[in-house]
């Protein structure tokens, strides 16, 4: 673990969690309960007598004098936050079987990559292909998933593969991207918003620096759901995450943020005309795998037709049977592309001309067993 803020922090045997790569989470809470959050096992609880409540405190009193915050009973919540850790403790007069900590780890590197998705069957090598001809044709995609599914990882991995000569500005609340220090050599502007500058400030002040891609974290707030319709609105590209139970709801979901009455019709309609594309990633422990599975379950291209419509064609979707269909693209989206200068081929998917083609279709393209990928 290499992070100048908490270098002087003595994490004792916490330390070797840290430093493993494999471990993205460490969960401490109930007067030594130890939970590990795993790329490959998912959750799961380990015994270590030597890791107590007075370690935690030890280490919470250590974070608040570096953070220059106060944790006691006045102050029972303390976020800690460094380049690449994020802690976050609750404090014993209010959790009462004892004090709580979280540390969520947020490496500045890119976990992922097309062999990695492959072999892990993460994604269908068209699909995988698909999504990344659509960074190239600058669509504007939001990430949908709970949390830990790896929402923040595949967007860091589409980012990855936009053109090296376009402007990127990433604006978060807690820093997870870290795509200024993954790509030194680009030019990358990393913004932290606080209680000082908003999104709205934020945003602002961003457009004026000439960004090709602007990249929020998350969208968890009616102000950041105004963020997004801005920026895309005012012919930026976005790469973003949300909390949704599937990639058809993101529009809804952003709706739902919203805390003024705005027209719901009108509102959908702008997401579906400026939203081209919605990805639902799943992660969970797969008996028939053995081990910690991530995964895309749906991929849905978001257009409005002729009649001013707003409409959505699921590109992708796994079944809970293990089967999965596709959809060729619609015209619209070949449209879009077409004028980025990206051409893609409108039997995609499916290589008979009758299915999956029209826009108003609902057949399947074909099933295949998630075992064959």
């Amino acid at each position: 673990m290499t992070d100048a803020i908490f270098s002087q922090i003595d994490f004792g045997p916490l330390k070797e969690f840290l430093e493993a790569d494999n471990i993205t989470d460490i969960s401490y809470s109930n007067n030594g309960q130890i939970h590990l959050k795993t790329l490959d096992k998912g959750v799961y609880r380990i015994e270590r007598p030597e890791i107590n409540n007075a370690l935690m405190e030890k280490i919470a009193f250590q974070c608040s004098n570096v953070m220059g915050k106060s944790f006691n009973m006045a102050h029972p919540f303390l976020d800690a936050e460094s380049a690449e850790l994020r802690l976050n403790f609750i404090h014993d007069s209010i959790a009462t079987n004892g004090i709580s900590c979280t540390i969520r780890k947020t490496p500045a590197k890119i976990r992922l990559n097309k062999e990695k998705l492959l072999s892990e069957q993460y994604v269908t090598e068209n699909l995988h292909d698909f999504l990344l001809t659509c960074v190239e044709g600058h669509c504007n995609i939001i990430v949908s998933g709970e949390t830990g599914s790896g929402k923040t990882e595949l967007v860091k991995y589409l980012a990855s593969h936009t053109k090296e000569n376009e402007k990127i500005i990433t604006i978060e609340d807690t820093l997870e991207l870290h795509l200024d220090k993954i790509f030194p050599h680009r030019d990358i502007v990393a913004v932290k918003t606080n209680n000082i500058a908003s999104y709205t400030d934020v945003l602002v002040t961003c457009m004026r620096q000439n960004p090709k891609w602007i990249l929020l974290s998350e969208v968890r707030s009616a102000e950041a759901v105004m963020a997004v319709r801005n920026s895309i609105s005012s012919g930026h590209n976005i790469i973003s995450t949300i909390h949704s139970d599937r990639a058809l709801n993101i529009p809804m979901r952003l709706y739902s943020l919203l805390e003024n009455n705005i027209d719901i019709e009108q509102f959908l309609t702008s997401i579906h005309r400026y939203v081209q594309i919605g990805v639902h990633v799943k992660g969970y422990m797969s008996k028939e795998l053995g081990r910690f599975q991530r995964e895309i379950i749906e991929v849905v291209e978001f257009y409005v037709n002729d009649k001013n419509e707003a409409c959505s064609n699921i590109i992708f979707k796994k079944r809970l049977d293990g089967t999965f269909t596709f959809h060729n693209p619609s015209k619209y989206l070949l449209e879009y592309l077409g004028v980025q200068g990206v051409e893609l081929n409108p039997h995609y998917f499916v290589n008979n001309d009758d299915i999956g083609t029209d826009e108003n279709s609902n057949s399947e393209a074909f099933n295949t067993p998630i075992e064959s990928l």
